[in-house]
């Protein structure tokens, strides 16, 4: 194998370890991908329903890009069939996620149900859900992207050849289980809500090379956010979130301000700003617009690593759009995750 394909399957390795023992993939807008947050947030919006797709491409500059991807549905459903002031969401999310090239490829399914009902009324609306999910997970390496010593003729590679690598063919597909919970409050200038969820509950086992150890780390999720009307144009919103995973943590925590375009009764017209600290590895500004229950974001990873010195310095783009469908809610704070 030469030197460059032997390069590209230790880092293609490093990433199935990271995979097997490590991090889920994230967004820096995590705000705008609730289904990978928190099982509880699942139909939590103020509208009947709303589908959300979520791009990023990370890396653009040094390495090929870690391209990915998510595109998720939830809604309220059985609404006349519930106890009044209640909440049953149901909701699903496919996310996909590729690395060098598509070298390595992994495709993720959950589905997520959650219950959310009204516990006070004291100074405002305060209510507790409860969530879970079931997730389907597939991960693959692309041999057809690389050439092992078995390969050589000669004259070159072949990649048509044996690999010699027969365990890599045994990555087992694998089932994980999330829950988690929420608690709101809402009066008619401001909202807070707080959870916290875990992810990969069963430790589902993901073999790479027939390590019996191999197994997917739980992922725990504290997360938090506020908005406030300031006046009658002028929002604030506020988040954070702090996720730990098999050693490895972070936490992102900011906010912005959203500007009312519109005047009352006409469509709504938002333009949304803000910026986000990721910890020790990235300063993120955000711009986002919104027309009706059409959303759309933007944002960009300003690395402040050490990776910040190299000499191409990274790149990490994330594209989010969310269209919230049905009749709004009343007397409910024009919010970007909502």
């Amino acid at each position: 194998m030469n030197k460059l394909k032997l390069m590209k399957l230790l880092l293609v390795l490093s990433l199935v370890a990271v995979g097997a023992y490590g991090q889920d993939p994230s967004f820096s807008q995590f705000f705008s991908s609730p289904l990978n947050i928190n099982p509880a947030l699942t139909g939590i919006t103020n509208y009947d329903y709303r589908g959300i797709a979520n791009i990023r491409v990370e890396w653009v500059n040094p390495a090929n890009p870690y391209n990915t991807s998510t595109a998720s549905w939830d809604g309220k459903i059985f609404q006349d069939k519930i106890p009044e002031n209640s909440i049953f969401g149901l909701g699903g999310m496919i996310m996909y996620d590729q690395a060098m090239l598509g070298t390595l490829k992994s495709t993720y399914a959950s589905l997520d149900a959650s219950y959310n009902i009204k516990i006070a009324e004291q100074g405002g609306d305060q209510r507790l859900g409860m969530g879970v999910g079931l997730t389907y997970g597939h991960k693959r390496v692309d041999f057809s992207q690389l050439s092992f010593s078995q390969q050589f003729t000669g004259n070159g590679f072949d990649t048509n050849l044996p690999t010699g690598e027969a365990a890599f063919t045994n990555m087992t597909d694998y089932l994980s289980v999330s829950a988690g919970l929420l608690y709101s409050f809402s009066s008619r200038y401001a909202s807070l809500d707080f959870g916290a969820a875990a992810f990969h509950l069963n430790k589902p086992k993901q073999t790479v090379v027939n390590d019996p150890n191999q197994y997917l780390a739980p992922r725990y999720v504290v997360h938090a956010d506020y908005e406030n009307y300031l006046n009658s144009k002028v929002v604030l919103f506020t988040n954070s979130i702090y996720q730990t995973q098999a050693k490895a943590n972070y936490f992102s925590v900011g906010g912005g301000f959203g500007y009312l375009l519109s005047d009352e009764g006409e469509e709504d017209m938002i333009f949304n700003a803000g910026l986000w600290y990721w910890s020790n590895n990235a300063i993120v500004p955000y711009i986002g617009f919104v027309f009706n229950k059409l959303q759309l974001g933007l944002s960009y990873d300003i690395t402040i690593s050490q990776l910040s010195s190299a000499a191409r310095r990274p790149q990490t783009f994330e594209l989010s759009i969310t269209f919230r469908g049905g009749d709004r809610a009343d007397g409910v704070i024009p919010s970007p995750w909502k």
